[in-house]
């Protein structure tokens, strides 16, 4: 091969590679160019659309997803640096939810308590001071009753009750943690008067203070029960406020022995009321007793309470029995008689252990002595029975937790 020949294969060569290196140094290149302005475009998208987004913060609580959630404060919509304008809160079957927006419409709350073991979806939307649109979405269900607990309460807010009327509360589970439930209920009187409470039974507390009520006052029941563990996995819902007032002081003292009572009101009598208490062999109890139940005319039958002929039906059944106000849980009752006769009022006691006043069949007459006492008596009015020669009625039985001691009674409190 001659040089010129050689020179000009090399040429070639190098001209082959040479195209070859600048196709690859031109793909290489042409790829780096293309990505680089790909993240250029991207970049410029990202702050576009960042530019373009709402500052508007929305917050939902519960958080999205939760559980066990209270039926009290779930539900509640807030927004920063914006306003809401819009939220809806639904069930899982479509059922709204009312709710209040505040006045600066920064949040948004239910406006009724949520309902126990309930899925609800929430759909918020809010715009930032430009008028952006911001969205947010949460879904939570509510506690379910066997995994919470409640108290029944009496009185009921804003009755006017007597001055012997406890605040009763009585759970729908055992609470294993009484100090806590306990702390969560607070009984304060604007008299001033230092309340305690004493639980009963793992169910049941009670609150009153040393002496009766004062007339006049009014007593309030605060319970901070929501989210607190009463027993293990069991947690209370109830949030509310209560308030209750005391009428005018009212007690009633039945004698057995002489078979009459006196109606006093601020220590004075203002009418004495011949009555038949238990007989002999059916003596009432004795005690402090605090009226818990008005009825105009009810039913009274023995088989209820225990006393039941050898049939096995009750000794008594009467289907009317007028003017009757409970005294115990057991089925002592102070009440109007219309199947005795006159004469035996004031005289003998012949009942089954109630304690029973002169009156007509119907409860129609405004003038018989236990219609009188009907009309002048409240719930939470105060009756003492003695001398019937049988026991004092069991605290609990009823609302009559005055028949144990101050000491004893504080002895009761878990805190």
């Amino acid at each position: 091969m001659t040089d010129s020949k050689r020179r000009r294969g090399l040429m070639a060569a190098s001209a082959l590679l040479g195209g070859v290196l600048a196709l690859t140094g031109c793909s290489g290149g042409g790829d780096a160019k293309a990505s680089d302005n790909g993240k250029g475009s991207q970049a410029e998208a990202d702050a576009a659309a960042a530019k373009k987004s709402s500052e508007a913060q929305i917050t939902v609580s519960p958080k999205d997803g939760s559980d066990n959630a209270s039926i009290n404060n779930s539900g509640i919509v807030t927004v920063s640096k914006g306003t809401l304008t819009g939220v809806t809160l639904t069930t899982q079957d479509g059922k709204a939810v009312a709710g209040q927006l505040s006045a600066d419409k920064k949040s948004w709350k239910p406006s009724v308590q949520l309902e126990r073991s309930t899925t609800y979806k929430v759909a918020a939307e809010a715009k930032d001071s430009q008028g952006r649109t911001a969205h947010e979405n949460a879904t939570f269900t509510t506690v379910a009753p066997a995994h919470s607990f409640i108290g029944t309460f009496t009185p009921d807010d804003g009755a006017t009750v007597g001055v012997g009327m406890p605040v009763s509360i009585n759970f729908d589970k055992a609470i294993t943690n009484k100090a806590a439930v306990q702390k969560g209920v607070t009984v304060t009187s604007s008299s001033g008067q230092e309340v305690a409470c004493h639980w009963f039974n793992a169910n049941r507390m009670d609150c009153r203070p040393e002496q009766y009520w004062k007339e006049g006052s009014t007593v309030t029941l605060k319970l901070a029960l929501d989210g607190v563990e009463g027993a293990p996995g069991i947690h209370g819902v109830q949030q509310k406020t209560v308030t209750f007032h005391i009428g005018r002081n009212q007690v009633s003292y039945v004698d057995a022995k002489t078979k009459q009572m006196k109606v006093t009101q601020d220590g004075k009598v203002v009418k004495t009321i011949p009555i038949s208490a238990g007989a002999p062999d059916h003596t009432t109890y004795e005690g402090q007793m605090v009226i818990s139940e008005k009825f105009t005319q009810t039913r009274m039958n023995g088989a209820t309470v225990g006393f039941k002929d050898s049939d096995g039906k009750g000794e008594y059944d009467i289907k009317d029995v007028p003017h009757a106000m409970r005294l115990t849980t057991s089925g002592t009752f102070i009440h109007g008689n219309y199947w005795g006769a006159p004469s035996v009022f004031g005289n003998v006691n012949t009942s089954h252990g109630c304690v029973g006043l002169r009156d007509v069949k119907g409860a129609g007459d405004p003038n018989t002595p236990a219609a009188w006492f009907y009309s002048h008596s409240l719930i939470g009015d105060v009756v003492v029975v003695q001398n019937t020669g049988d026991k004092t009625v069991a605290p609990d039985n009823g609302l009559n937790g005055w028949n144990m001691s101050w000491a004893q009674w504080k002895a009761g409190s878990a805190v």
